[in-house]
């Protein structure tokens, strides 16, 4: 009897030592998979985006660049009497917002029923660079004017390449022949437009997007920083006004502006830097408090998103930027002026203050 009972004890320790040791078996599995998940989207991310050929800046005249003959170590340069280094672990992506309806289609025609097209991308009404910086754990982001005078890349209605034109950098996304040329061929674009830049990843956003990634976090709290009233849209906001921009009302916050008016452009910017610093702000803390947050953006991102980031790269994002820093006083916007052109307002970058700009943001002190 007594030996029956210790064997059957001996048996029961046995079966619970076999699921402990299971479980903690697929544990280590899960883990080992989810550290390699991570490392592998680490590993992708620090792979330049397609269509750039190198990872390295070209600052500019004014810097003196590293090599054996100037005793500086190569890759490093020389600003204004200090030695900087690039900041290798930066990560860099660029944010398009397009005027479209998705990402697939435009004006009610799809790239499918248009195959041969190479103007149907659509303009990226509003472009961001994304800095992801693990040194000091911030998130930083450039706003860049729409109307700024680049270099683009242009073809014909036919396909037939036709050389680089000084444009507005927004008109680069219309150049391609499907969504994820067009995104590549603005990557480029914006690369070169900040004396080569790396950037790692992109994400082409429709603005359609809006009202429902707007809806997902509860709505954005802010102060109206102008006159919006268009009653044909349903907007009347003033500004001075707190506000909780829901729906529609999100949607054209960010997207209208007085066309009648010279340079209206860069107070819609400052309407967009705005809510983009308030809705991030806002998204996070509805994420740390409800992870089915986190799920619905995503879910409606795919919908209106071309993006090069995978699944392993979205998890090294996820996991890596947790609690990296972020504000308002963590965006900047490419300093210049603005000028009628012939037809169109144009926006003339100040080539010291982009200097500048480059070296802060993309270096450090030695």
């Amino acid at each position: 009897m007594i030996e029956d009972k210790i064997i059957t004890e001996k048996k029961t320790f046995t079966a619970w030592g076999r699921l402990v040791f299971t479980l903690i078996v697929i544990a280590l599995l899960i883990t080992g998979i989810f550290l390699l998940v991570r490392s592998m989207g680490r590993r992708s991310l620090y792979e330049l985006s397609s269509g750039l050929e190198s990872d390295t800046a070209d600052v500019g005249e004014a810097v003196q660049n590293g090599s054996p003959d100037t005793g500086i170590e190569e890759g490093h340069i020389v600003y204004n009497g200090k030695e900087y280094a690039p900041n290798k672990d930066l990560i860099c992506i660029l944010v398009m917002g397009l005027d479209k309806e998705t990402v697939t289609e435009i004006g009610g025609q799809s790239w499918e029923s248009n195959p041969d097209s190479y103007n149907n991308g659509g303009q990226a009404d509003a472009l961001f660079l994304v800095l992801l910086n693990p040194h000091d754990e911030s998130i930083k982001v450039v706003s860049i004017n729409r109307n700024a005078m680049a270099d683009v890349d242009v073809w014909d209605d036919e396909g037939n390449y036709r050389g680089i034109l000084k444009e507005q950098i927004a008109l680069q996304h219309g150049y391609g022949n499907d969504e994820v040329a067009c995104a590549e061929h603005q990557v480029k674009a914006v690369s070169r437009f900040f004396h080569n830049i790396p950037i790692h990843a992109y994400a082409a956003i429709s603005m359609d997007a809006i009202p429902e990634l707007n809806d997902a976090v509860g709505g954005v709290t802010l102060e109206v920083l102008d006159d919006i009233v268009y009653p044909e849209y349903d907007m009347d906001l003033h500004r001075g006004q707190v506000v909780t921009l829901m729906g529609d009302t999100a949607y054209w916050y960010v997207r209208l502006r007085h066309e009648d008016e010279f340079d209206s452009n860069s107070v819609r910017q400052e309407r967009q830097k705005q809510y983009l610093t308030t809705f991030a702000v806002t998204a996070r803390e509805r994420v740390n408090g409800d992870i089915t947050v986190a799920v619905s953006l995503f879910t409606t991102l795919q919908k209106y998103m071309v993006t090069d980031l995978n699944v392993s790269s979205y998890t090294y994002l996820a996991t890596e930027t947790m609690d990296y820093s972020f504000d308002a006083d963590n965006i900047y916007s490419v300093q210049g002026e603005t000028l009628q052109g012939e037809m169109f307002e144009e926006f003339y970058a100040d080539d010291d203050a982009l200097q500048d700009l480059i070296v802060k943001l993309f270096y450090e002190p030695v």
